[in-house]
């Protein structure tokens, strides 16, 4: 039951970030896009993110956590592509700093839907 209130709190972040971020896009139909983005993007946080979490530690500690945001926007450019690749639907991003925006606004989307619906 928490997969499916945290799948419908990102599927709800993405349609926020679509409609806000010029450069992010809906493939596949306006609600079919999300909800596979959400799924890639829960596929690609379970297995690449601890990995490119480890890896990238030095640089983070670096920047003070500024490359975490650019780690995130990497993972949902990697979301968007493997949505589209695998299931037809999904979200476009046509260039990094629209992915950039886009991951800090799912992220803020995110943390708000999930404190309203109590997950």
């Amino acid at each position: 039951m928490e997969f499916f209130g945290s799948w419908i709190v990102t599927t709800l972040a993405c349609m926020v970030a679509i409609t806000v971020v010029p450069g992010i896009e809906a493939v596949g139909g306006s609600y079919a896009g999300p909800i596979f983005c959400a799924l890639a993007l829960a596929l690609v946080n379970a297995i690449i993110k601890p990995v490119a979490q480890f890896l990238s530690f030095p640089l983070t500690v670096l920047t003070l956590g500024f490359f975490y945001l650019v780690v995130n926007a990497i993972l949902l450019e990697i979301a968007g592509s493997l949505s589209v690749g695998l299931f037809g639907s999904g979200i476009a991003i046509n260039s990094f700093g629209a992915a950039f925006m886009g991951s800090i606004i799912i992220s803020l989307a995110s943390t708000v839907f999930s404190a309203l619906l109590g997950l």
